[in-house]
């Protein structure tokens, strides 16, 4: 039964009785608004690509290329890929796209990005939409509960995010090969793929997590050398953890298309020798 002494729940967060009583948003004068709203079409033009092609189950192969989107493949529904990724490990009864199988790792891991998360906060929550402009919510409790909590799961899928790499790198040096499977080619395709795999292992080797692993809970990095050598490239890494994730995340959707245009017919992959 109501008596109606119950207290009001009071704000948290920037409208919190403990921060100053600002009447105002914000005091910016720039056009602040104009970064998270390019974080946020960006991250949106991959969303609505990768959901397409991952769903499309097609044109996805064409040798010596795969796309990485697709790789590596374990299902029995993939491509016969010959010498490529094709890891039968779930058998006839996957009916859907392959790519589902394997995708939910590399996005996993940049979804519960350090970076990331900051990204999307603010371009798709306005969490805060800005730095020294306030987020309209009017309750905050960070990442304390569900779904939130989950991105604690990071560093696992940095452990899943390794191995997919090297499976990426194996398949940068199938592109080595010409159409007929000989090596000793090179393509225009071959030069993507380096790229694409050179920003893919900076990318995940820049992450926080490898970051912690290289010298987190060391008391003395003077009695632990080479961790802490190993700290020190990962750190400088890890200052341009935001450009390699963009770019890293530009160069996989890039191959995926040139994969896509050669298994289509569109464009024929021209050879370097």
């Amino acid at each position: 039964m109501a008596t109606g002494t119950e207290p009001s729940r009071q704000p948290t967060g920037v409208h919190g009785p403990t921060r100053a009583a600002i009447a105002a948003r914000h005091l910016r004068t720039d056009r602040w608004w104009l970064a998270p709203a390019g974080t946020a079409a960006g991250l949106l033009a991959f969303i609505v690509y990768s959901t397409w092609r991952a769903f499309a189950n097609a044109d996805y192969y064409a040798a010596p290329y795969v796309s990485p989107f697709y790789s590596p493949c374990l299902a029995e529904n993939c491509r016969e890929m010959r010498g490529g990724p094709n890891l039968d490990l779930f058998g006839s009864w996957w009916g859907l796209s392959p790519a589902l199988l394997i995708l939910v790792f590399p996005l996993g891991f940049r979804l519960t990005c350090y970076y990331y998360r900051k990204a999307y906060y603010r371009g798709f929550w306005a969490s805060p939409p800005a730095c020294a402009v306030a987020e309209p919510h009017a309750a905050y409790s960070g990442e304390t509960r569900f779904p939130l909590v989950l991105q604690n799961a990071h560093r696992y899928f940095f452990y899943a995010a390794v191995p997919v790499a090297g499976i990426l790198t194996y398949d940068t040096v199938l592109t080595f090969r010409d159409g007929d499977y000989a090596w000793g080619h090179m393509g225009l395709g071959t030069l993507l793929f380096l790229v694409n795999i050179t920003l893919i292992w900076a990318y995940t080797l820049s992450c926080h997590s490898c970051r912690h692993i290289m010298g987190g809970r060391l008391k003395h990095f003077s009695k632990h050398p080479v961790r802490y050598r190993l700290w020190g490239w990962v750190s400088r890494l890890n200052a341009r953890h935001m450009l390699l994730a963009w770019s890293s995340l530009i160069s996989v959707a890039l191959c995926d298309f040139y994969v896509y245009l050669l298994a289509s017919g569109t464009f024929t992959d021209p050879r370097i020798f």
